[in-house]
């Protein structure tokens, strides 16, 4: 854990009251992309939903990730070399001023060694710096707007499912939109905490959340990818940093990985369904959904009563 995450934390703690963790699984449950592809989603429907343009719309999802991912977030370098979460070399990291490092000429190559290791750390401060900077600095105008109506007809392809689940984030974070650009902020009232746990790898899960508009709720720190090492071991990472009376956690995801890891450490679990008359969907799940399922293991608390 840095220390700038540390001191975060230690506000939270002094500061009082209780703080909900919500531990997320990304496909199917804040996105949906996977079940566009696979057809899982529009045959849900049962006919009523065109599964073609579905998957068309998943591949250019794809399509827009994987170059980002290319172009900016040095994925062709280091697709092989998946870690569980930015900070993980850190301890390689000796702080050295990378806005003239030529990440193209360090001769990196598969980190087995110190020297890689601390190659592939700088990428992954890189990248976290990107990634807290937002779309914008790296993506043109154009491809913007692109992006944009790729998110708006998506959206409406599934009746809301991403407004929805960010609407989720924003009543639980506080988030206030900025007058002007219509950059959004987390309302530093807020103590509600967001994870991202993915069965992704790192990199394209980071630039999902940017392309999605996850990115204003779930920091780089927060993002973690449990492909190698497994979701309960994420889990277990995530106990141990905030471990204070005062967190109570809550996993919401699709899958039994998540399910079993969330039973594990006696966590409630939300099971999210595709199923269109599902109310454990988006739209559908509230913040007040989820507080009966915090109540169950934790008890009534302020933070219950609050959500609406």
């Amino acid at each position: 854990m840095n220390d700038n995450t540390s001191k975060k934390l230690e506000t939270l703690v002094s500061d009082g009251g209780t703080v909900n963790v919500y531990i997320w699984d990304m496909d199917e449950t804040l996105i949906l992309l996977r079940s566009l592809l696979n057809g899982t989603y529009a045959e849900s429907f049962n006919g009523s939903k065109d599964v073609k343009r579905g998957l068309e719309i998943g591949k250019m999802w794809e399509k827009h990730i994987l170059k980002i991912c290319d172009d900016c977030f040095f994925y062709e370098q280091i697709e092989d070399c998946n870690e569980p979460f930015l900070d993980s070399l850190r301890q390689y990291d000796d702080g050295k001023d990378l806005s003239r490092y030529d990440f193209k000429q360090d001769d990196f190559s598969t980190p087995t060694d110190d020297l890689n290791k601390r190659k592939l750390a700088y990428r992954h401060r890189a990248v976290a710096d990107k990634y807290e900077k937002g779309l914008p600095p790296f993506i043109d105008s154009e491809t913007m707007s692109v992006l944009d109506e790729l998110y708006n007809v998506t959206d409406e392809y599934t009746d809301r499912w991403l407004s929805s689940a960010r609407d989720f984030l924003v009543q639980c974070s506080s988030v206030k939109e900025e007058s002007g650009d219509g950059i959004s902020a987390i309302d530093k009232s807020s103590q509600d905490i967001h994870i991202l746990v993915t069965s992704g790898a790192l990199i394209p899960s980071l630039v999902k959340c940017l392309l999605f508009r996850l990115d204003t709720f779930l920091k780089h720190e927060n993002v973690y990818s449990s492909i190698d090492v497994g979701k309960l071991q994420c889990f277990k990472w995530i106990k141990e940093r905030f471990n204070h009376p005062k967190f109570r956690f809550c996993a919401i995801g699709d899958g039994w990985e998540e399910c079993a890891a969330a039973q594990a450490l006696q966590w409630p679990f939300v099971k999210i369904d595709l199923q269109p008359d599902s109310s454990h969907r988006f739209p559908g799940i509230t913040p007040k959904t989820v507080s009966y399922y915090f109540a169950a293991v934790y008890g009534n608390s302020d933070a219950d009563t609050s959500k609406e």
